[in-house]
């Protein structure tokens, strides 16, 4: 059995973990990554506890219904979802309910999904249609949002000369996503998304298609459940298996804008937590999830004088070239391996890479404080030749369903490594409500962008706070 050595904490800025850093790591490639993979700002969030009822309070749920949920971008749905005029999707959060829509071949609308007399529901689900009838009167309207018929206009009187379109909500657009927000004054998506469309400009997120979707149901508050997927060092307690193949420890955490945090980690190098140097032939086993008791028994052998992290990269550019049609001898290792987030407040996070990219979204089990719905996307490149792909079906997992029942969705690896993830979250939610004293402790760096989610979330409160009227 391999010793774990423990974390030796080191004076903030002057230090990480006492091990290498992940540039350090960049700098061995074999093929270099891009400049924008070095380490951005880093602002110090302090080190005050936060209350750890904010993740089941009623009363602090209803601020974040009420000032926060309505001032942020979402991302609503993939633009390769409604391709044709009249193809919408239903996107829901904390009660509110929309109808993203194509009204014509160049125009996505973002409208209000209740109708404008006694507020049933236009649409229920996601489909195809040429007008959005209320089932309860007749009313309709166009995909448009205008309006096209309402059977009882001469006993109306309060509307007569009166516009009666569908609300809209502001929508914008970046590499294939769809994002809409109820704030007519929020700003703009290309600055909350700050680097990413510059950042990501390689990787053509656009001309990917959504291979996997997958939402699961999670007893949990929302802040808890993302901030699960907001930091590695959680490797060592709840993916032991990946730790001779992870740099957990060394994991960069940085800040490019107020609204963007990344965290990039390392593949296909040891952990520092083992002290026992492994071969470069057990860390690949690790990496491709072989077990063997010995290197002679791998079913792939790492050629002499390659290192399991430069040999693991080539694989994946031979594999993902022979399946695209393209040429990826450009793509730096840590582009090929290595997992790598933008978490976009206060919910999303986009994964950067060459590979299968993973997108997260967490949002409130509708006006539960105490359940999250998360869903997780997986975005492959539209090979070169052939037609595009059809956009997956969605897969629906509820509180007690298994993530394996997702493995041919997520494939059998990813859907254990979420089924780790997820398993922990009812305990993290009972524990919050048990913990003595009541306060959450953050670290100082690793945990900054946890830290940094509540104080912008304080923030819109307390902005909310003051602009509403007596």
């Amino acid at each position: 059995m391999d010793k774990i050595v423990e974390g030796r904490g080191r004076p903030f800025r002057e230090d990480r973990y006492p091990a290498e850093s992940y540039e350090d790591i960049l700098a061995r490639d074999a093929v270099k990554a891009p400049d924008f993979f070095r380490e951005g700002p880093d602002t110090d969030m302090g080190t005050e506890p936060i209350d750890a009822s904010r993740y089941y309070d009623p009363g602090f749920f209803r601020k974040e219904v009420a000032h926060v949920w309505p001032k942020v971008w979402h991302w609503a749905c993939r633009e390769e979802e409604i391709p044709e005029v009249g193809d919408h999707v239903v996107y829901e959060f904390v009660g509110k309910s929309f109808i993203i829509v194509r009204s014509a071949p160049g125009e996505i609308k973002a409208l209000y999904n209740a109708c404008l007399h006694r507020g049933r529901q236009l649409a229920q689900a996601s489909g195809s249609l040429e007008t959005f009838r209320c089932p309860y009167h007749g009313m309709a309207w166009n995909v448009d949002g205008t309006l096209a018929v309402n059977p009882f206009d001469w006993d109306m009187p309060q509307w007569a000369d009166k516009p009666l379109n569908l609300p809209e909500a502001r929508v914008a657009r970046w590499g294939g996503f769809v994002f809409m927000t109820m704030d007519p004054h929020a700003p703009p998506l290309e600055e909350v998304l700050g680097p990413i469309p510059e950042h990501f400009a390689r990787y053509d997120f656009a001309n990917r298609y959504k291979a996997a979707h997958v939402i699961k149901k999670m007893r949990a508050n929302w802040k808890a459940t993302t901030e699960a997927f907001m930091e590695a060092h959680h490797i060592v307690g709840t993916h032991p298996q990946s730790l001779p193949m992870s740099a957990d420890i060394n994991t960069q955490y940085d800040h490019p804008n107020d609204y963007v945090s990344r965290q990039f980690t390392a593949h296909a190098v040891q952990t520092p937590r083992i002290e026992r140097k492994l071969s470069e032939q057990e860390i690949f086993n690790a990496f491709i999830g072989y077990r063997s008791d010995s290197d002679e028994d791998a079913k792939v052998l790492v050629p002499e004088n390659t290192t399991a992290r430069a040999f693991a990269a080539q694989m994946l550019r031979d594999a993902l070239s022979a399946e695209t049609g393209y040429d990826y001898s450009h793509a730096g290792d840590a582009e090929m391996i290595d997992s790598m987030a933008y978490n976009v407040f206060p919910h999303m996070a986009f994964w950067v890479g060459m590979f299968a990219n993973l997108v997260y979204r967490f949002r409130p089990d509708g006006l539960d404080p105490e359940g999250t719905i998360m869903d997780i996307l997986v975005l492959k490149p539209v090979p070169k030749d052939g037609p595009r792909p059809k956009p997956a079906e969605t897969r629906y997992l509820g509180y007690d369903d298994p993530m394996s029942d997702a493995d041919d969705d997520l494939g059998p690896f990813l859907a254990n490594v979420f089924e780790q993830d997820v398993s922990n979250l009812p305990y993290v939610q009972a524990g919050l409500r048990a913990l003595e004293g009541g306060k959450v402790e953050f670290t100082r760096y690793m945990e900054a962008c946890l830290r940094r989610l509540h104080q912008k979330i304080d923030a819109l409160i307390a902005e909310g706070e003051t602009d509403r009227p007596e």
